[in-house]
């Protein structure tokens, strides 16, 4: 069967930056993307791009991938270029990179009063400037075609809610594969920042047939997760965390033609947990009672 219209995605080609993690949003959108009839450009900071273009092109996917620090101007650039010389065109940009880079950690905690210029510059740089960059490379060839996609990977971090400076948090991400990174104040504003850009991008660009959307991940079980995290994921309304997948699936749809009078938006993916105005956490079984009519074990949630 045939992908319906709205949805087909052949003959276009997708630049996603920061796909270089197997389980992470990036990749699964490169491979949602190219199942959907596209041609994907990866990118990542380490040759680890190499691995997920193999993992597509053994899939039968059209991939290629590029190594590049994008908060560089001339690698964002070359990223697009790249994309170019090996198809001609350049239709949809997928803006995740960010977070943490492999090759260039950096540790991002704290306040206002105590967060350091350079953390805050260094986490502007990369959450924020990479995305305005990489757009602003790919807008010429878009706007020449007269068709174009750019989503912006946000979070629900900075647009809709914020976390306090967390210690604990920090110490635990010190435990992931060796890099740190706490949710702070310079992440919040910089994801704040990129639905900004989504919005003033969309207006300049709405009359070229170029849309320009973001999505807010809330809570995704990417390898990265903590405990913590996942607990949170928990306490959300449906009661998990979401998955890769089901962000790469609200990218894609942004990214299709038949979301074409869809622009300036910011879609959030938290399984409703920003309109929950009160948190649920699994409650610890109460003990088994027995009796007339009391038999079993009863769960349920607590209300916090």
């Amino acid at each position: 069967m045939p992908i319906p219209a709205a949805f087909d995605l052949s003959g276009r080609v997708a630049v996603v930056t920061g796909a270089g993690s197997p389980d992470g949003i990036g990749f699964a959108t490169a491979r949602l993307l190219a199942e959907l009839g596209a041609a994907v450009m990866l990118s990542a900071t380490s040759a680890r791009i190499e691995a997920r273009v193999s993992d597509l092109r053994q899939a039968g996917l059209n991939a290629a991938g590029i190594v590049g620090d994008l908060t560089d101007a001339g690698a964002a650039a070359g990223l697009v270029v790249a994309a170019l010389e090996q198809w001609g065109r350049v239709d949809i940009v997928v803006n995740n990179a960010g977070m943490i880079s492999t090759t260039n950690p950096v540790f991002e905690s704290g306040t206002v009063d105590s967060m350091s210029l350079a953390t805050w510059r260094a986490s502007l740089e990369r959450n924020l400037t990479t995305a305005f960059l990489v757009t602003k490379a790919a807008l010429p060839a878009m706007t020449r075609h007269g068709w174009g996609r750019i989503i912006m990977l946000a979070s629900v971090t900075g647009p809709v809610m914020a976390m306090r400076a967390d210690a604990a948090y920090a110490s635990a991400k010190a435990g992931m594969v060796g890099l740190t990174r706490a949710v702070a104040i310079a992440y919040a504003s910089a994801k704040a920042g990129m639905v900004g850009l989504t919005r003033a991008v969309a207006i300049d660009a709405a009359g070229h047939g170029i849309t320009v959307n973001a999505v807010a991940p809330g809570w995704i079980a990417t390898g990265s997760q903590t405990p913590d995290e996942r607990d949170e994921g928990l306490a959300t309304p449906i009661g998990r965390s979401g998955s890769p997948d089901e962000v790469a699936t609200a990218v894609a749809w942004l990214a299709s033609p038949g979301a074409s009078y869809v622009t300036g938006q910011c879609l959030v993916v938290d399984g409703g947990n920003s309109i929950a105005e009160q948190r649920a956490t699994p409650a610890a079984p109460p003990p088994t009672r027995s009796g007339p009519g009391q038999g079993g074990e009863i769960r349920g949630l607590e209300v916090l």
